[in-house]
């Protein structure tokens, strides 16, 4: 059975996207078969990794308002053992039409449960809301990842979250737990970027990733051309704190 992990934090330009397709890129490269799912209606992680409208049978959309399967909405992307499934526009509209399902937050719960085996992690990235799609996230996620940007109203968003995990958790997945909190965009340069993770460690100790992503120009580039970090520059701080962070994930499971 794969791994779930939810990407999340109602706060946008924290560095989600980035983080889920570095992550599941470099997650990949360690030889780890993996999917991530668009939960975003702006579908940045489908251009981030290069896929088109075209290119795709289904979307999420589809699975989650139409109930087609995932296994086959699935598409390769330009990474050995990642695949996507994405996003469109469509996705604002499936809230509504979700509204109205019976166990509407178990849907892409529901949805997972056949494919999930096939997979070693499976991330899905959220939008920035805590509508039903997040919701939905959140209740099929063994865990969360959440990314803090280094800057100072970043602890704001966390708070929020964490109480709609903890009101999730009792209802409907005692499972959940956070996987850990991430620093994103992070200048070491800065005493307020430093201050922020002394913060975080402080109210989080080791829930804390040890790896932070460092604010870097090559990372900020490779999605405008439809790449991750690891194939646009190898080299660069951002491609090398992802495949970090990607194997302190795995030490985490040993």
């Amino acid at each position: 059975m794969g791994k779930i992990i939810a990407i999340a934090n109602q706060k946008g330009g924290v560095g989600k996207t980035t983080t889920t397709i570095n992550l599941g890129a470099s997650l990949a490269a360690e030889g780890k078969r993996v999917l991530i799912i668009d939960a975003d209606p702006q579908a940045n992680s489908t251009s981030g990794l290069g896929i088109t409208a075209d290119q795709m049978t289904s979307s999420i959309y589809e699975c989650l308002a139409d109930d087609y399967p995932m296994r086959g909405a699935e598409v390769p992307t330009c990474v050995d053992g990642l695949f996507l499934i994405g996003s469109r526009i469509d996705l604002a509209g499936a809230e509504i039409e979700l509204i109205s399902r019976s166990g509407r937050e178990k849907v892409l719960s529901r949805l997972l449960a056949p494919v999930a085996a096939e997979f070693d992690y499976i991330l899905i990235d959220c939008s920035p809301s805590l509508g039903l799609i997040t919701v939905n996230a959140l209740t099929a996620a063994n865990s969360v990842i959440i990314p803090v940007q280094a800057e100072y109203f970043a602890l704001e968003g966390i708070t929020k979250l964490i109480n709609t995990i903890r009101i999730i958790k009792p209802k409907l997945n005692p499972g959940l737990e956070i996987e850990g909190f991430l620093l994103t965009m992070y200048d070491a340069r800065l005493r307020l970027a430093n201050k922020i993770y002394e913060e975080l460690k402080g109210h989080f100790g080791d829930m804390v990733f040890d790896t932070v992503i460092p604010r870097n120009i090559r990372l900020s580039e490779a999605p405008s051309h439809g790449l991750p970090a690891l194939l646009y520059d190898p080299e660069s701080r951002g491609a090398t704190s992802h495949i970090a962070l990607a194997r302190e994930i795995i030490a985490r499971e040993a």
